[in-house]
């Protein structure tokens, strides 16, 4: 077999493998190799062998170097993309839920609800069906691996969730000696980033982050003092309750 032989089939295999989806004939050379093609035709003493529909992309071989032809059936047309998963909890979750599972979360593993309100508040805004691009799921924004080692089956799902964010969370204030900015920081940019610096990394969706979970935290638990502060009063006697107008005197 001639040099140009070798150099024709390897310039037959490269150009075939491009096409090889539209192939309609396959076809067996004497060398014992095979290729596909979009059909054949004979062009005096030599075969063109079209790599697509048309004519305009063939190759030329000689006859004699084609030992047979075989039709190969049309491929299966292509199926449809299948639907993305969707989350498999549908639960409406409302606001009243929500408080309710936060301090359930938040008695669990000893934290304080609005700390872990404010945590769901800046990660999916209450979203029970969040998805960052980094893949995070649910109202805390779990990753996949983290939800796994918290024995978290649905991200979707809010009592699941919040159970394994709330541990997660718990396990870097342990970590962190109860520095809430440090252990923000690590659930935020991981807690290898967090040990790196020696605090909070100089990364500013990182540094937003921490400054904006602490900024509702700070709210909430002032609105929270306000109130008990006003029930106080109302129970002493010293405030009318609210929705109570005394009568007046004319």
């Amino acid at each position: 077999m001639g040099s140009n032989f070798k150099l024709a089939i390897a310039l037959v295999v490269l150009v075939s493998s491009s096409f090889c989806v539209q192939a309609a004939e396959r076809v067996y050379l004497a060398n014992g190799f095979d290729m596909r093609c979009d059909h054949h035709a004979q062009a005096g003493s030599v075969v063109r062998l079209y790599m697509s529909p048309g004519e305009k992309s063939f190759i030329e071989m000689k006859a004699e170097d084609i030992s047979s032809y075989e039709t190969v059936p049309d491929p299966p047309p292509p199926r449809a993309a299948e639907p993305s998963p969707k989350p498999t909890s549908e639960l409406k979750l409302t606001q009243a839920d929500l408080r309710v599972m936060l301090a359930e979360a938040g008695e669990q593993h000893n934290l304080d609800a609005d700390l872990l309100a404010s945590v769901v508040k800046a990660e999916s805004d209450g979203n029970t069906h969040a998805v960052s691009r980094a893949g995070a799921r649910g109202l805390m924004q779990l990753m996949p691996g983290t939800a796994a080692e918290q024995g978290v089956e649905d991200s979707f799902s809010p009592g699941q969730n919040l159970r394994g964010g709330s541990a997660y969370l718990d396990e870097l204030l342990r970590r962190y000696h109860d520095n809430i900015a440090m252990a923000l920081a690590a659930y935020n940019a991981g807690p290898a980033a967090v040990d790196k610096y020696h605090g909070i990394p100089p990364y500013r969706e990182t540094r937003a982050y921490v400054a904006r979970v602490i900024h509702e935290f700070n709210r909430r638990v002032r609105t929270r003092q306000r109130e008990a502060a006003l029930e106080s009063q109302m129970r002493q006697g010293q405030i009318a309750t609210p929705g109570f107008q005394a009568s007046s005197s004319r």
